[in-house]
């Protein structure tokens, strides 16, 4: 009797252990089926948040958002260092840029610049000049430059900050100097370019919203000017050392 009450018991627990091993069973291959489906893995809802993100945003940027902008630009070129005390300069300088908008935040610019400065030297004792006195120099300086812009988001700041636009942007740039000896006719011309790269940032105001902006921009340039180390002026500067710094105010179109 006993036997036969043992007996049972066993089986009553075996049937047991089988219905729940086969309950875990199924509920393993059911997640692994489901993510085994096309467009069942984790990452879909998560791709698909990305993709509808990122239409939103193109939406956004095409009803919204600028495509191209022109703007011609006055201001002030100025200098640090030895080059800072020889120059006197000649404003107002000009300038022209064409910006192409990647986004609500990026842009690709691309741009000329123009200013005029003077030196001035009676002195015939220079290294550079044989005993002659340069006398009155016209110093002339193209620049051509390709820059990215990032404007700054400031969708949770003041409605004066967001109207002004902020942006940051560096460049790099060649510049082309020309030195006019006008005073001394037996000094030809010195000429020559460098490299250099400029960083800074600016504000955009609009006028007619979308269509019109007021800019201003400050930047400080770094150059290799061709006459950087030059000797020739040695009795007055030891070179011509020293960075550029622009102030400029620009009139904005926008398509």
């Amino acid at each position: 009797m006993f036997f036969n009450n043992l007996i049972k018991i066993l089986i009553l627990l075996s049937l047991s252990f089988n219905t729940f091993g086969q309950v875990g069973v199924n509920d393993g291959f059911s997640i692994e089926e489901e993510d085994l489906n096309i467009g069942g893995d984790i990452f879909s809802n998560f791709n698909e948040d990305i993709e509808s993100n990122q239409v939103m945003e193109d939406e956004r940027f095409y009803r919204y958002g600028r495509f191209f902008t022109f703007s011609f630009a006055l201001g002030l070129t100025t200098f640090t260092g030895n080059r800072g005390i020889v120059y006197e300069n000649e404003h107002p300088s000009y300038g022209i840029q064409l910006s192409i908008f990647k986004g609500f935040q990026t842009a690709i610019s691309l741009g000329i610049g123009f200013s005029r400065h003077n030196m001035y030297f009676d002195q015939t004792d220079l290294q550079g000049f044989n005993g002659e006195a340069p006398g009155f120099v016209q110093v002339s300086q193209l620049r051509v430059y390709s820059g990215y812009k990032y404007y700054i988001d400031t969708a949770n700041l003041g409605t004066a900050i967001t109207y002004s636009n902020p942006y940051f942007t560096t460049r790099l740039e060649y510049w082309y100097t020309t030195n006019k000896f006008i005073d001394n006719e037996n000094i030809a011309n010195r000429n020559g370019g460098g490299l250099g790269v400029g960083m800074g940032g600016g504000l955009e105001f609009p006028i007619k919203l979308k269509e019109s902006y007021l800019g201003v921009e400050v930047l400080y340039h770094n150059v290799n000017f061709f006459d950087k180390n030059t000797g020739s002026y040695r009795e007055v500067v030891d070179d011509l050392n020293g960075d550029a710094v622009t102030t400029m105010v620009s009139y904005i179109w926008n398509w």
